[in-house]
This record gives structure tokens, C-alpha cells and sequence, in this order.
């Protein structure tokens, strides 16, 4: 396999500013990629959340002019740091005026700002410049969901004659097609030329999202399942067709967990540890879960729920359920924030069951690494999934998750066999109130009447592993796949 310089390009990257599975990716995916013996960059803004000195950040001399089509050339500043515990370089495009703000995307009432198509073309282009700068004559450019997606036409057009981006191959990622950045068309006029526009034109508009999976050379998802949902009406968002088109390009490959930190056996945030030979202190979680929640501590079978509370995570389906869920004798607890109303709704469930329904409105992790341990199930409606992180956990966890059988879901969870005990989990079909009640009936009934099979359940899943190993390998052939034109 030949070895690569790969620029990474994203909107976010964990530790510094991320708000969903993209972010964990860039944080990890370009470590795996180095320990493999290639070179990689990282870029992505410097927002306003991002602190300078915290990561100790070096700027660098001197300021970047990025070419901005009919807008002129605008300037940046850049800062070099690292990710953590590694070597990976990662490079920060400093613009106050365009990432100076609260949130990476969006204003207060979760509208997107109105230039985030300058804030993102922007960043693209100046990752391009950024590599010249450099030095870094890239042989792959990684580019993640809608915001990095037009650097493909920007090297076909802007770049085409340029010998720095010569002989190099485009590979994006897609985490999320529900997220396309649909603006109107005169974008073509920033982006330089209105060249390649049918590939990126959606309803008489610009989708930069369209133009990325057509113009790149090869396109990914985070799961096998989501690459096969992403062709349908379902879960395509209008762009089903264009998913099709470009089948023979498309891979699915499943995100890997970070191990080191999602492990019951030597987790700092758990009041015991334990592993799959010796589950006992599986139980002192559980007990100390209920008693932060101001639970009785009984020997019933105790739901967990760690998620965004929006749409696509079933809120509302678990919110019509929840009633008739806790008619069973079980415990359910509850972590997350998003819609206001999922606040108020569940806020007021905890206080009307204050026995059975715990509550927690914010993100704490210490408390997600307990609920993970202390639950005896974790439940997951998702809508649509696109890999998915907290089943994985939970597998490790030896908490069989309750999901809907979407995308990551339903390729990483095995369904349990009641009559062999092999298995994972609970996959329910169909998304309604009324299954997802029934699977957790099936998972109580499981708890109370087959007491070994839940143990062998529970061991089953702590056996799996999900490793970024796996998926750093899969993404290098997807870049001799696209280095060489399949």
C-alpha cells in the first residue's frame, strides 16, 4: 500500500469544539491513520470556544490570504497545536469576524447563522492555501460532511492548474445526510466558477453536500448499514438518487470506540470495576446510579438513556411510550439536553415518579460513564443512526442496548436468541411507541425470567470489540481506492 500525505479537513475536531460524531472522528480517525505510517494534517477553525493558551497554541507568521471568488481575497491567522497524547499536527484558521461566535453553526434558537456558506467555503479554500504554505503537498484530501465538501470543485476549477494539488485524490466522509448546507446559487460566484454547478444544483439551489459526493473520488459513511440507508427515500433527504449514482464509489466503515477511556475494567468515573469474569461490581454501580438519582435501591431491572433529546433520537416516540413504560415494574433514568419541550416533559415524568424516573437536563460525563455501568439496559429509538457510540459502550459495559435496527444500530447489535442465549441486545423493527414498549417488555421479562441468559447476554456483548485499529485499516484502502482510481 502506498504511503500518503493526507490533509483532513472539518468543521470540528473532540477536544476542541465538537457537537456530535464528526467530531469524535477527527479527534481519533488522522491518530490511527499516523500510527500506520503516513502523514497527516488536521485543519479546522479556531472558534471562539477554543482556548489559545489552554492547548498552547503557536500562531503562525504570517497571515494566510484565502481567495474568495467575486468577495475579494480575505486574511486569517493560523495556530499550530496538537491532538492530545500524539503527534498529529493540527491547524486552527483564525477569523474572528466568520468563527468568533458562541456556537460552532447555529444562533440561539438553533437556526444556522445566515453566512455559514462563507464561513465554510472559506475554511475549505484556506486549508488549500494553508497546504501551500506548508509546504505539504497533499496526496489524499479527507473532507467531512457538507462544510469541506466543495474543496473538490475548488481543485477541479481554482486549483486545476496548480502543481501543489496535482496527481491527488478526494475522499469524503459523510456523518450525517440529514445536514447537506443547501444555499443559494450565487455561491457559485465565491466559490470562483459556476463550473460543475448541475452537479451541486437541488431545487434551484446550491447543495454543497450533492457536489461533494459527485465530484469527490471516492465517498464513505460511519456504517455498512448507513451506505445502504442513504439509498433510499427514507433516509437519502432528496439526495437518495445521487447516492446511487455514486454506489460504486460508496463505503461503508463503522466508527471505532476509544477504549481506553469506554472501559468498565479501569474506568476513573465508576465507584467499582469490573469485567466480563467477575460482573459483581456491576452491581455496586447500579446501586450507586439509583442513589444519585434519588431512586430506591431495589432488584429491578433499570433503563438508561444518554442522548440528544431531538428528533432524530426518538425523543418523541420514547416521550409517547413512557407512561405505559413505567406501568412495568422497572427504573428508568435519563440523560441529555436539546429540544425545550423534552425538558419540561421529562423534568415533569421525574416528578411525577419520583420512585421510578430519574432525570438529569444537561451533559455530564462522569454521570454518562456511570449510567453506561449502573444500567442494566440502554435505550436507544433512534430514527436513523449513522453509526452510533453509546450501543458500543454499553456493549463493553455489559448493558445490552434496546434499538431501533437503523444503520450503526442494527450492524452492531446482534439480537438475543432466547432458546441459545447468543446475542447482544434487543432490535426492534419499526419505529413506534408500541414497539419500542414491547422490546422493553422483552428486556424486563428477560431480566426476571432467564437470569443466566441476561449473564451470558451481558457477556456476549463485553466480548465485541469496535476499534479504531479496524477502521484506520478500511479507510487506507478506501485511499488506495481512490489514489488509484479503483
Amino acid at each position: 500500500m502506498d504511503r500518503f500525505n493526507v490533509l483532513f479537513i472539518a468543521s470540528e475536531c473532540a477536544p476542541f469544539a465538537k457537537t456530535g460524531g464528526l467530531g469524535d472522528v477527527a479527534g481519533v480517525l488522522p491518530k490511527y491513520i499516523k500510527k500506520y505510517g503516513h502523514d497527516i494534517k488536521v485543519v479546522i477553525p479556531r472558534y471562539w470556544v477554543i482556548d489559545k493558551d489552554k492547548y498552547n497554541l503557536e500562531k503562525l507568521i504570517p497571515p494566510l490570504g484565502v481567495p474568495m471568488g467575486i468577495a475579494g481575497e480575505w486574511w486569517c491567522g493560523v495556530y499550530k497545536g496538537y491532538l492530545p497524547d500524539s503527534n498529529v499536527e493540527i491547524y486552527f484558521i483564525d477569523h474572528e469576524g466568520l468563527y468568533g461566535r458562541k456556537d460552532l453553526y447555529n444562533y440561539e434558537d438553533g437556526t444556522g447563522y445566515i453566512d455559514n456558506d462563507n464561513r465554510f467555503m472559506f475554511l475549505s479554500k484556506a486549508a488549500l492555501q494553508l497546504s501551500k504554505m506548508l509546504g505539504f503537498k497533499p496526496d489524499i484530501i479527507h473532507i467531512n460532511d457538507w462544510h469541506t465538501a466543495m474543496v473538490p470543485h475548488m481543485l477541479k476549477t481554482y486549483y486545476k492548474n496548480d502543481p501543489h494539488f496535482s496527481n491527488l485524490s478526494t475522499v469524503l466522509t459523510i456523518h450525517n445526510m440529514q445536514y447537506q448546507g443547501v444555499f443559494y446559487s450565487g455561491v457559485m460566484d465565491v466559490l470562483g466558477s459556476w463550473e460543475y454547478y448541475f452537479d451541486y444544483e437541488f431545487k434551484g439551489q446550491v447543495n454543497f453536500l450533492k457536489g461533494g459526493m459527485y465530484l469527490s473520488d471516492m465517498v464513505t459513511t460511519v456504517s455498512e448499514g448507513y451506505a445502504s440507508e442513504i439509498q433510499t427515500p427514507e433516509f437519502g433527504y432528496g439526495l437518495e438518487g445521487v447516492a446511487r449514482d455514486i454506489s460504486y464509489k460508496l463505503v461503508g466503515i463503522l466508527n471505532g470506540v476509544d477504549y481506553d477511556e469506554w472501559n468498565p475494567e479501569v474506568d476513573k468515573f465508576i465507584p467499582a470495576n469490573y469485567s466480563e469474569d467477575d460482573l459483581s461490581g456491576k452491581m455496586i454501580c447500579k446501586e450507586s446510579l439509583q442513589r444519585r438519582f434519588g431512586l430506591p435501591v431495589r432488584d429491578v431491572p433499570l433503563f438508561g438513556v444518554v442522548s440528544r433529546l431531538v428528533h432524530q433520537k426518538g425523543i418523541d416516540i420514547l416521550a409517547e411510550a413512557i407512561y405505559r413504560i413505567l406501568s412495568l415494574d422497572i427504573q428508568f433514568v435519563l440523560v441529555g439536553n436539546g429540544d425545550p419541550w423534552a425538558h419540561f416533559f421529562f423534568g415533569k415524568i421525574a416528578h411525577e415518579n419520583p420512585e421510578k424516573f430519574g432525570c438529569y437536563i444537561g451533559y455530564d460525563n462522569a454521570l454518562a460513564h456511570l449510567v453506561e455501568a449502573g444500567a442494566d439496559f440502554f435505550v436507544m429509538p433512534s430514527r436513523f443512526e449513522p453509526c452510533g457510540l453509546n450501543q458500543m459502550y454499553s456493549l463493553r459495559y455489559g448493558t445490552p442496548p434496546v434499538v431501533h435496527a437503523v444503520g450503526g444500530l442494527n450492524d452492531t447489535v446482534e439480537n438475543f436468541n432466547e432458546s441459545t442465549g447468543e446475542g447482544t441486545g434487543f432490535k426492534f423493527f419499526g419505529l413506534n411507541a408500541h414497539n419500542l414498549f414491547n422490546t422493553i417488555g422483552w428486556a424486563t421479562s428477560t431480566y426476571y425470567n432467564m437470569k443466566d441468559k441476561l449473564i451470558r447476554l451481558r457477556q456476549n456483548g463485553m466480548q465485541k470489540r469496535f476499534t479504531w485499529d479496524d477502521a484506520a485499516t478500511k479507510y487506507l484502502k478506501v485511499y488506495n481506492r481512490a489514489k488509484n482510481k479503483f
